[in-house]
């Protein structure tokens, strides 16, 4: 309070109780009354405005400041929100403040609070902007990215029945793309006539939900350091569209690969719409990145030609990072699919900034920890390597001759071997190759529906289950026909039977096949087939992938050095830039910066340096790490000092 507020003797001022006020503390809620002096001699008063709450940190709820929550009580709820994300303001003030602290009196709105945690966030967030604090670009990815990464997910569904509110959100297009935008694109890929494909998922002509939902998910977008980068919210379930909006809106950066669960699907699909959109043909710059995990359960060709494993100057990138950032993300779907679309938005937005922030914190450490395990792999796989050299008696020049037929063989320039082959056997797996995806999107669809996702490698395992013969229990001396077949034996011999009968509808009368022929010890598939050197297929991929380990790892270590560096030197220019705009606002005058007012010019200026200060600290950290990792490696970080020093600093010196 100040001392005097008029020109009159001290004595003639008294504070008396003024306006009725609720705070909100971590001890719980208050029913208070404001101080108010009043001078008797010339009738003065005075009462704390919101910038004297603001200032001994307190936030008001409302405009007439009936109600302020100390600052302290929204930092607890954010970091209560991230360790878990489920718990709902409401929780958080029943089982906290009202129940842990009786001595309070009278319970806390649960929507006051929240919406004043928002704008208090909101006013944080628009500070941060005026210190060019991007929340939302990775440092170690900046000014060119590896590999960005993109997935829906499901479950931030949100119900129709929910709060129908029509305010706008405080964060509306901050992190989550606007719908509007989003809409109008989908519209314009889908009018040039362009469809996502076979599959009803990634039709764009598939419609909004009819049921109980108003949103299906979300769209993310990731780095291959688990950094959020962009999102949107799915109306039509994950059509190809979504990725594609997302791929435009990453397109402003140099990105090297686009990974997707589905990239080898998605891709062709890209190329339809660049022929129709030439606006668009810069995203084929980005190299298709099928996600490692999902190769595994793809077509072996398919694999090859599209996994991130195998993809040159990839490295150790698994393409499935979206799915730590889901971890977290599906826990606060508990509560926002009962939100408002606003708020909704916003308490998504909020957590992504705060996820992220976490993973900024860390970054130094997550770097040196993967060098570290990039630099061990690889003995355990060269080990593997030389023993196969070793057991096969081949050369280096043989091995890298086995990666070429391997990536041939992917790219199907192998179809006239089997085309030549006249054994029914090969033609049936020849013809079931190509013809997979017709025979699974047909009119069996309804009856089928497993069958959507049967793939060559499903369809092997049915046959080698099938060629099993009979269990133990026949083995034993029990009569096979007493034995009753299995479930999962008698579904699987259903498959492969339908499977005969429809290649059997594609080929002449001459060529068809039988069950019991496909079941004979006689059959021989095409990964069993030399190509020449007495060497199957089967052998060949085996060392095929451990080259291709070996590669992406040697790969991985010079790309985490270059991270490195990045991360390093966008620390130190964060650091050299707000020195100098907090050297800019010394020679400000008031309204002459954004309208501040001179304690507003003041207060952003000390806010600049302490950021300051934190990015000197946080690249001394980083430095620290970095070369304790990097101890037997030649690496200039363009700096020997104990803290980063600015160009002034050094032009000064």
């Amino acid at each position: 309070m100040p001392e005097t507020i008029c020109g009159c003797l001290r004595v003639s001022s008294s504070v008396i109780a003024g306006q009725s006020i609720v705070v909100v503390t971590m001890n719980g809620r208050y029913d208070l009354r404001l101080p108010q002096i009043r001078c008797k001699a010339c009738e003065a008063t005075w009462s704390p405005g919101v910038e004297d709450l603001i200032r001994n940190d307190y936030w008001p709820a409302t405009s007439h400041y009936s109600t302020v929550y100390a600052t302290d009580v929204l930092f607890s709820f954010k970091e209560l929100k991230m360790a878990a994300p489920e718990c709902l303001a409401k929780h958080f003030l029943e089982c906290w403040i009202n129940a842990l602290f009786a001595l309070a009196v009278g319970n806390i709105t649960a929507d006051s609070f929240r919406k004043s945690f928002l704008e208090w966030e909101a006013v944080r967030f628009k500070v941060d902007k005026l210190c060019q604090e991007d929340h939302f670009d990775c440092p170690a990815c900046s000014p060119d990215m590896l590999a960005v990464s993109v997935d829906g997910n499901r479950k931030h569904y949100r119900f129709k029945s929910a709060a129908r509110s029509e305010e706008k959100a405080i964060f509306d297009g901050v992190f989550i793309a606007n719908n509007d935008d989003v809409a109008r694109f989908v519209d314009y890929v889908s009018g040039r006539g362009v469809c996502g494909g076979q599959w009803s998922a990634a039709r764009e002509t598939s419609q909004k939900s009819s049921g109980k939902t108003d949103k299906e998910g979300l769209e993310l977008a990731v780095c291959r350091h688990g950094v959020l980068l962009r999102a949107l919210n799915m109306f039509r379930g994950e059509i190809f569209a979504y990725p594609l909006y997302l791929q435009k809106q990453m397109a402003c950066k140099t990105v090297k690969f686009f990974a997707m669960d589905v990239a080898c699907k998605y891709w062709p699909y890209l190329q339809r719409v660049t022929e129709k959109c030439p606006e668009l043909q810069e995203l084929l710059n980005m190299r298709p990145f099928l996600s490692v995990f999902h190769a595994k359960a793809h077509d072996f060709k398919c694999e090859v030609k599209w996994s991130g494993a195998y993809q040159e100057g990839a490295g150790s990138t698994l393409g499935k990072e979206v799915e730590q950032c889901n971890a977290f993300l599906s826990r606060i779907a508990v509560t926002t699919k009962h939100m408002s679309k606003a708020g909704r938005i916003d308490m998504l937005t909020i957590m992504a900034m705060r996820w992220n922030q976490q993973k900024f914190d860390n970054l130094a450490s997550t770097l040196a920890r993967r060098y570290r395990k990039a630099t061990i792999a690889p003995q355990y796989q060269l080990h593997n390597l030389e023993a196969i050299k070793t057991d096969m008696d081949i050369s280096d020049k043989q091995l890298e001759r086995w990666i070429i037929d391997i990536n041939e063989w992917a790219e199907e320039k192998y179809e006239k071997i089997f085309e030549a082959s006249n054994t029914p056997e090969i033609i049936f797996f020849h013809g079931i190759n190509k013809h997979i995806s017709d025979l699974f999107i047909s009119s069996s669809q309804q009856q089928h529906p497993q069958m959507m996702l049967m793939l060559p490698a499903e369809l092997r395992s049915c046959w080698q289950m099938l060629r099993e013969g009979p269990s133990v229990s026949i083995r034993i001396g029990m009569d096979a026909k007493d034995v009753p077949e299995s479930a999962e034996r008698s579904g699987r011999k259903k498959i492969l039977n339908s499977v005969v009968e429809k290649y059997n509808t594609l080929v002449p009368n001459a060529e068809k096949l039988t069950f019991d022929t496909i079941l004979s010890d006689e059959i021989v598939w095409p990964w069993q087939l030399t190509q020449g050197d007495s060497v199957d297929l089967r052998t060949k991929r085996k060392a095929f992938d451990i080259v291709m380990a070996v590669r992406r790892l040697e790969e991985e270590k010079k790309i985490l050095i270059a991270e490195m560096n990045k991360h390093w030197k966008s620390l130190c220019t964060r650091a050299d830039t707000l020195k100098q705009m907090s050297s800019k606002l010394s020679n400000v005058t008031s309204g002459e910066m954004w309208g501040l007012l001179p304690d507003g010019i003041r207060g952003l200026q000390s806010l600049m340096m302490k950021n300051k200060q934190a990015s000197n600290s946080l690249a001394k950290h980083a430095k620290t790490c970095y070369v304790q990792v990097l101890t037997e490696t030649e690496i200039n970080f363009d700096s020997d000092s104990e803290e980063y020093h600015t160009s002034s600093d050094s032009e000064q010196d």
